[in-house]
């Protein structure tokens, strides 16, 4: 089954920190890249961050190089979007969806959850 849901989104002060995760089923993470997507009001979707099947291999936006890091627990059937040092430009609503090549392109990935809404504010 190819369903994925998504938490951990909610409000932070500028400088704060969230970790979004995202649970999926035992056979989407053993054979799939799993990336982590955002939409913000008006504005495309980006692609932020993803990671292959094995999880040796990542990439990201360089809007958050050095400030998420994404990772996975195959023992948890999640992947995890570590943000620090968030900025009021990171709100959106954020998504994880499967593709089969380890990139940040939107067009490469074919199924999608609901979305998380993250909010940086003071």
């Amino acid at each position: 089954q190819l369903q994925l849901v998504e938490s951990g989104g909610g409000l932070v002060q500028p400088g704060g920190s969230l970790r979004l995760s995202c649970a999926a089923s035992k056979y989407i993470l053993d054979y799939y890249t799993i990336g982590w997507f955002r939409q913000a009001p008006g504005k495309e979707r980006e692609g932020v961050a993803c990671i292959s099947s094995s999880g040796g291999s990542t990439n990201y936006a360089d809007s958050v190089k050095g400030r998420f890091t994404i990772s996975r627990d195959n023992a948890k059937n999640t992947v995890y979007l570590q943000m620090s040092s968030l900025k009021p430009e990171d709100t959106a609503v954020y998504y994880c969806a499967v593709g089969v090549v380890t990139t940040t392109l939107a067009s490469d990935y074919h199924y999608w959850g609901q979305g998380t809404q993250v909010t940086v504010s003071s």
